[in-house]
């Protein structure tokens, strides 16, 4: 038996990417999936691949940075699907500039916390009453770069903090009603990475450990795939460190 099987999970910023990485492995493994993207095409090319490879899944439009739509979207999935089982929170908007700490505005702030910790919540919100009591999975994706605490990059780091604080707190407070919570913190080779590469001129360090940079399909999602399966029932409100090990003991 395929470990999803039976499951629907509904993967945010599943466009490309770890999204798409995660959203076609947990359909191959299974799952129901619910491509939820900002990108109209790119959301089209995963429910395709999804699609050839003899899954499940159906396409939904949402910027995560519209709350009012976050709703609309859980409903369009539970009408689809009848249930959600497996919520990943991975949307978050990269477009904002290198800006020190003595220069960041409030904007700044707002925009970063609108589509990290409030969007999460509003999507863990939706979704709760179809996990509670059905052994739900949510999964939050957050950054080594918080821990790091990396220069230049203050209001998008603030946020994903604060999405590990309510990953901690749902964990406890949603631990008798089935459902765990836990959050992933990837360094792989992503646009997105590319991205703050440049935004960092020269960007991360590549070393680790293991002395590569991870790939989102064999080294994310397999990750991912453990928090979404039954595998991780007694894990929760953990940050699983899949980064090759370059920040070793940063989840203590």
């Amino acid at each position: 038996m395929k470990r999803l099987e039976g499951k629907v999970a509904l993967v945010t910023g599943a466009g490309r990417g770890l999204g798409r990485a995660m959203a076609v492995l947990f359909a191959a493994e299974g799952a129901k999936l619910a491509v939820v993207s900002r990108g109209q095409a790119h959301m089209e090319e995963t429910v395709k691949l999804i699609a050839d490879a003899g899954g499940v899944a159906i396409g939904i439009p949402c910027d995560v940075l519209d709350r009012n739509r976050i709703g609309a979207v859980v409903s369009e999935v539970v009408d689809a699907f009848g249930t959600v089982d497996i919520l990943v929170n991975n949307a978050h908007d990269h477009s904002f500039p290198l800006t020190p700490v003595a220069e960041v505005t409030a904007e700044d702030i707002e925009r970063q916390m609108a589509c990290g910790p409030v969007a999460c919540l509003a999507f863990m919100q939706a979704c709760y009453p179809h996990m509670e009591g059905r052994d739900g999975r949510v999964i939050n994706m957050v950054t080594s770069l918080a821990m790091r605490g990396m220069a230049g990059l203050a209001p998008f780091l603030m946020a994903k903090e604060a999405i590990r604080t309510l990953t901690r707190v749902a964990a406890r407070e949603w631990s008798g009603k089935g459902i765990t919570v836990n959050a992933l913190s990837p360094f792989a080779m992503t646009d997105a990475l590319q991205e703050m590469g440049r935004k960092l001129r020269g960007g991360p360090p590549p070393e680790t450990p293991l002395g590569r940079i991870g790939s989102p399909e064999t080294d994310i999602a397999p990750a991912a795939l453990f928090l979404a399966s039954a595998d991780s029932r007694y894990v929760s409100g953990y940050t699983l460190m899949a980064d090759g090990g370059q920040l070793i003991d940063a989840a203590r």
